[in-house]
């Protein structure tokens, strides 16, 4: 049997409508609209409603689709705080708009981050160790953190990493081992080096960039 999983835990975030390959969404104190390629229905709310609920939306460049834009309304903030909560565990989270639309957290997760806490939680290990690869700006390292583990975040982007630590910090948690390193250099380093794991996360991006530049899909 296939199970739909849809996180029940945000507060601070609000799928508001979807269609027309765009999205509307709340996170926090700001709505945004993003480009989403898989919504190919229609709107279910005007067009006016969007534009009157919305305080960024996002337009994609004609010469870069990589990239985009946003255009802010007057009193939208570049960067702000959201949190999420599950039983002990209480996040806090700094978004900020990028020229590549995302924000600095992929709310779908949420679910994750909930089985990451549980699982942790219960292990008989006294403090297990865990590995984040591909770990973006920590929202699995996080919950991995707040349930009790000892946790290397590998990304090799040293931006990200300075945000995943920001937080952690922001989430009154300690002790993350920060590395900014390709992640399968670094797998195939403690592989050598005999370190082992009790819990490994990996969740590469469908497409990116390499250290380098480096261009790669799945």
């Amino acid at each position: 049997m296939i199970k739909l999983l849809s996180p029940e835990n945000w507060k601070d975030y609000e799928l508001l409508d979807s269609g027309n390959f765009e999205k509307l969404e709340r996170f926090g104190s700001q709505v945004l609209i993003r480009p989403e390629p898989q919504a190919v229905w229609d709107k279910s709310l005007a067009a006016e409603e969007w534009a009157a609920r919305a305080q960024a939306i996002f337009r994609k460049e004609k010469n870069d689709p990589e990239k985009g834009k946003w255009i802010l309304k007057k009193g939208c903030r570049e960067q702000w705080q959201i949190g999420y909560s599950y039983k002990k565990m209480n996040l806090k989270m700094r978004l900020g708009l990028t020229s590549f639309r995302h924000i600095g957290v992929f709310p779908e997760q949420g679910d994750n981050w909930d089985f990451i806490y549980d699982r942790i939680s219960a292990m008989k290990t006294v403090r297990p160790k865990v590995l984040n690869l591909f770990a973006y700006t920590g929202g699995a390292s996080l919950a991995a953190c707040a349930a009790g583990a000892e946790v290397v975040h590998v990304d090799s982007v040293k931006p990200v990493i300075t945000w995943a630590r920001e937080n952690m910090e922001l989430s009154g948690l300690d002790g993350i081992r920060w590395v900014v390193e390709d992640a399968l250099k670094f797998v195939k380093r403690e592989v050598r080096r005999g370190n082992s794991y009790q819990g490994i996360i990996l969740d590469p991006p469908a497409y990116g960039r390499g250290a380098d530049g480096e261009k790669w899909v799945l």
